[in-house]
């Protein structure tokens, strides 16, 4: 029998990031984070300890708003060995489901048909020494198989949007993936960070958290 989950919050919102932003989705917002990034949005997903549930809960729970995709999301959700058993019965419910990790964790063990949406952490971030270089690897041989993954690079400062320009024309992944970059406001005014877009011409996107924008005094749940 799969082990319980601990999980933050459950609930049904408009995706706020990726290139799904706009649409209708699940969030099941697992507990726990092995990183302590300088602009978490989400720290009470790792201040508090979740609620016990079960796969089935979880499921059952999902059931009630059909036709819409999931995402699992965190903290960092494969801290939980369950997450992957839970990937595997939502993908056999027919679901579409995505993942977002802070890639700290390696991912060869995510099903191919789950959409990775995977952080590359920033200097900024305090967090960019636990990059694990091995999942650009993954993700490039996923890629090989059709799998559409994403990558996203969370910006706090001009530094870091130069930092991660070099990473993607050094490594080449904007012709393997959609790349995001996310200013955190207001440490990166997001007009500023869109100017540089055009200055240097990225073959990125621009990613404003839709969410903050849409209900900017909640603080968890949307």
């Amino acid at each position: 029998m799969t082990e319980p989950l601990h999980v933050s919050e459950l609930f049904y919102s408009i995706q706020g990031e990726s290139t799904w932003a706009g649409l209708p989705c699940l969030f099941v917002r697992l507990a726990g984070c092995n990183l302590r990034c300088a602009y978490c949005d989400a720290c009470y997903a790792w201040q508090e300890p979740g609620t016990p549930m079960t796969v089935e809960e979880i499921l059952a729970w999902a059931a009630s708003t059909p036709g819409v995709p999931v995402e699992i999301t965190g903290g960092e959700p494969l801290l939980q060995t369950a997450a992957y058993p839970l990937m595997r019965a939502l993908l056999r419910e027919g679901r579409e489901v995505l993942l977002e990790t802070n890639g700290s964790l390696v991912l060869d063990r995510v099903p191919e048909a789950v959409r990775i949406i995977m952080d590359i952490k920033c200097p900024g971030s305090g967090m960019a020494d636990r990059n694990l270089p091995d999942n650009l690897a993954v993700l490039r041989g996923r890629r090989e198989r059709s799998c559409r993954d994403e990558i996203k690079f969370v910006l706090s400062s001009e530094d870091d949007f130069h930092w991660a320009r070099e990473l993607v024309a050094r490594t080449g992944l904007a012709a393997m993936h959609p790349i995001l970059f996310s200013p955190v406001r207001p440490l990166l005014d997001p007009a500023a960070l869109a100017e540089l877009l055009l200055a240097y011409r990225l073959p990125v996107r621009l990613q404003l958290q839709l969410h903050t924008l849409l209900w900017p005094e909640k603080t968890r749940g949307a």
